[in-house]
């Protein structure tokens, strides 16, 4: 019980760091013997299979559903149009840096070839948004169909919730707490599977070390660097383009926020470092109400380090499987990137959880997601200052062209 207790109160990113890296040794020492452990590896699979779709769908719902857009007004307005913006830029990095430097490309899983499915038109895509059976859609595991649905309900929620009839405000907050209680017990059921998420990695590690051995960890390490290229030019070309339209001073906003993103670095939490974050967003000039509403918003909707991750993950998924991106897979990984990642912002392994989904829609192997995940610290370090920056840059673009409204 001892033991259990210290592994379950262990950091996350240790125990999934000692899980990759010893499933790495394992697979080095043994070489393709160590593949009698697959199974625990493919357990993990089946596991994210099982609860990515309902954590998504209960999530994006609670997301919309929060958001009274008469209340938010033309802050909210602004902030979540430039969330979306923010996002879909961070996708398109993503798949131009991936599809640059190729990261993958000399890197094979067992069976992991996949047939390039017959491309649909891109009507076939828009149409394919609205599902004929609600029942239908989350059978079939169509994230879009699942996606669309969370964000009628969600608003079909809110405007209950808001409603000018006491009846419908009361169905609204019944309908509130249904879905509430629904994400509570999900998110246990997640806990657990993340408890177990080190021992899968271990296995997939193992077994991918022990056919491919040094290759994968190349291929990794330059996943990684490709990511924090990709950083370096959303900090660069895109953050600073805000501040420059808001008429922001660049450098000396980066000097004054450096405490809020250097904490989210080293905590990779974008909850756990609000309240720095808005200490530093006052420093840089922006004010306090545009502060204490833009960057909680944020902290919920707004997640450009995993819309990041996904352009290049998704590209790194298909260099290992020899599949070829059509245009229109292209225009759906940006679209799906931009809704995942603004409405599971918060959720508890976002990443994993939501490539999970994606892979499967693209019926790429999930095997991917636990080699992604060996790394996804590192990863998750630079994603989660990345929205920490972001968030103070869209209350910097808010506060500062719109101050008339938003000065204290």
């Amino acid at each position: 019980m001892r033991i259990w207790k210290k592994y379950k109160d262990s950091s996350f990113v240790l125990k999934m760091a000692i899980g990759f890296l010893a499933g790495a040794l394992v697979g080095i020492l043994f070489g393709k013997d160590a593949s009698i452990i697959s199974p625990l590896g493919t357990l993990l699979i089946h596991l994210l299979s099982l609860i990515a779709i309902p954590v998504i769908f209960l999530t994006v719902v609670l997301a919309v559903n929060q958001m009274n857009i008469k209340q938010l007004g033309k802050i909210g307005g602004k902030l979540i149009s430039y969330y979306m913006m923010t996002t879909a830029a961070a996708v398109l990095i993503g798949l131009a840096l991936a599809l640059f430097f190729r990261p993958g490309a000399n890197l094979t899983l067992p069976n992991a070839d996949v047939e390039k499915p017959e491309t649909p038109h891109i009507s076939d895509v828009i149409l394919g948004i609205v599902p004929e059976n609600i029942f239908q859609a989350f059978t079939a595991g169509d994230l879009m169909s699942i996606l669309f649905l969370a964000i009628i309900i969600g608003m079909g929620i809110s405007t209950m919730k808001f409603s000018t009839e006491e009846k419908m405000r009361n169905y609204g907050e019944m309908l509130d707490t249904f879905f509430n209680a629904l994400n509570e017990l999900f998110f246990k059921i997640l806990k657990g599977v993340l408890l177990y998420a080190p021992i899968g990695i271990f296995a997939i590690s193992a077994q991918a070390f022990g056919s491919q051995g040094w290759s994968t960890l190349a291929s990794l390490l330059k996943l990684t660097g490709v990511f924090y290229l990709g950083i370096l030019i959303l900090w660069i070309v895109v953050y600073a383009g805000f501040l420059k339209i808001s008429k922001t001073p660049v450098f000396p906003f980066f000097k004054n926020t450096k405490e809020a993103y250097t904490t989210a670095f080293f905590t990779s939490s974008s909850i756990a470092s609000l309240p720095v974050a808005i200490d530093a967003a006052k420093k840089a000039g922006i004010s306090e109400r545009t502060a204490n509403f833009a960057l909680p918003l944020g902290a919920v909707f707004n997640s450009d380090g995993g819309a990041l991750r996904m352009g290049i993950s998704l590209v790194f998924a298909a260099n290992i499987t020899n599949l070829s991106l059509s245009p229109t897979d292209f225009f759906v990984i940006v679209l799906i990137g931009t809704l995942l990642s603004i409405g599971t912002a918060g959720v508890p392994a976002a990443g994993l959880v939501t490539l999970s989904a994606v892979l499967s829609m693209f019926g790429l192997p999930l095997e991917i997601v636990a080699l992604i995940a060996g790394v996804d610290a590192l990863i998750g370090m630079g994603g989660t200052a990345s929205n920490v920056l972001g968030d103070i840059v869209g209350a910097a673009f808010v506060d500062h062209t719109g101050k008339e409204k938003t000065a204290t």
